[in-house]
């Protein structure tokens, strides 16, 4: 193990949003080469396979892999040592002979999907935003159903549908059917809509049967990445009753590549807003938290919204423990999303579907002559997510991109 300093060597990388307290991994190539495992620091990705073999790593071979998922099922004791080895290749000067002919800068390598995505499951866990959705659904009924406020509302989407930062997102068709329609038709959404989340990467599984505690969250939980769910507001309201979203959602999810520790969060932690009702014990009222994580909505390269994470009702840890309790087993590359992250005022809102109020109040005016209330096809979506650093600044989680594409015949 090498000695571990407190500043970096990476020429630009001190101060950074990709400072030694960040060290957000992800899944890389350059031209000819295979996809393998780096970690970023500053503007350049490390590729940590010849240096992990050249140091006889006991684990040098989850480096060589074309995802995180063998890195991430060695366990929190693995990943936090390999950060604490990682930490002092980056620190300790007499280590970069070493490693500095395996630092490429990141413009120059192509990025992939960092994890093989087990299962996909999505959560509603934003009081803002589950309160806005239902006055807008449901605007002669009260916003929020009878269970929200007792449990972590969610639903499993579709594995094999998370794409990575940059892929094309072709519009989806379906049924809709207007209030006014006498019946549905078929075709492109008309309403496509963004979920501006933060998605949990799973790395440690359990058994079939086993329940995790909320106090097990960083036993189980790798990292966390930005996420964009998609959705087809119009096919979404026509088939979500009696059993919720299907459709108007597993088309497209989008995550960023680059995969952020839960160990670069240490700083983030906060308390939670407020839970009323108290919360059944096995939810962990007393002990769990929030995050303090700011995202940015970007349309077109307009700032629309700017989401806070910390108002987020139910915690990461909470949405966790009720994933499970019922004995449903984590596998290694399982995926978890926060629902749509949404604040109190309306340039905190987390959709189009609440920035634009159903359809009904156009935004971004300023850049739009008459404003916007869903997506047209050529737009391009990218969120944006930064929190406090152990560091005493700021880090970068990975951003997540997207650009509509016409429908397909």
């Amino acid at each position: 193990m090498t000695t571990t300093g407190t500043t970096t060597w990476v020429e630009g990388a001190a101060g950074s949003l990709f400072d030694v307290d960040n060290l957000p991994y992800a899944v890389f190539s350059r031209a000819g080469d295979e996809p393998r495992v780096g970690v970023r620091i500053g503007d350049h990705v490390l590729d940590l396979a010849p240096v992990a073999a050249a140091e006889m790593l006991d684990v040098h071979h989850v480096f060589q892999e074309r995802s995180l998922n063998a890195l991430m099922a060695e366990g929190r004791q693995v990943r936090t040592s390999v950060r604490a080895w990682i930490t002092g290749l980056l620190t300790d000067e007499t280590e970069r002979d070493l490693v500095e002919p395996h630092l490429w800068p990141v413009a120059d390598v192509t990025l992939h999907l960092p994890v093989e995505v087990a299962d996909y499951v999505d959560f509603y866990a934003s009081l803002d935003h589950a309160s806005n959705v239902g006055r807008i659904f449901r605007p002669d009924a009260e916003a929020l159903l009878p269970n929200w406020r007792h449990l972590p509302v969610g639903y499993h989407g579709r594995a094999g549908t998370v794409v990575g930062s940059g892929t094309p997102v072709v519009r989806p068709s379906g049924q809709r059917k207007a209030p006014a329609d006498e019946a549905p038709t078929y075709g492109p959404s008309a309403r496509l809509d963004i979920e501006a989340e933060l998605g949990f990467v799973v790395g440690t599984g359990t058994a079939l049967g086993d329940r995790v505690g909320v106090e097990d969250f960083a036993e189980h939980v790798f990292g966390v990445v930005g996420l964009n769910d998609w959705s087809a507001r119009d096919i979404q309201a026509w088939e979500y009753v009696p059993l919720g979203p299907f459709l108007g959602k597993s088309f497209a999810t989008s995550i960023s590549q680059w995969v952020t520790p839960v160990e670069a969060l240490g700083a983030a932690w906060v308390d939670l807003p407020g839970q009323d009702p108290r919360p059944l014990d096995y939810l962990g009222p007393d002990v769990a938290r929030g995050l303090d994580i700011a995202v940015e909505v970007e349309l077109n390269g307009e700032v629309v919204s700017r989401p806070p994470y910390r108002s987020m009702y139910w915690s990461p840890e909470q949405m966790l423990a009720h994933l499970t309790v019922n004995g449903a087993s984590l596998r290694t590359g399982d995926l978890y999303g926060s629902g749509t992250i949404s604040g109190p005022e309306r340039d905190q809102r987390g959709s189009f579907l609440e920035l634009g109020w159903g359809g009904a109040e156009p935004f971004g005016t300023d850049v739009w002559e008459g404003g916007r209330t869903f997506l047209e096809d050529g737009d391009v979506v990218t969120l944006r997510y930064t929190a406090p650093g152990t560091g005493g600044g700021r880090i970068a989680l990975g951003e997540v991109t997207g650009r509509i594409e016409p429908a397909r015949p």
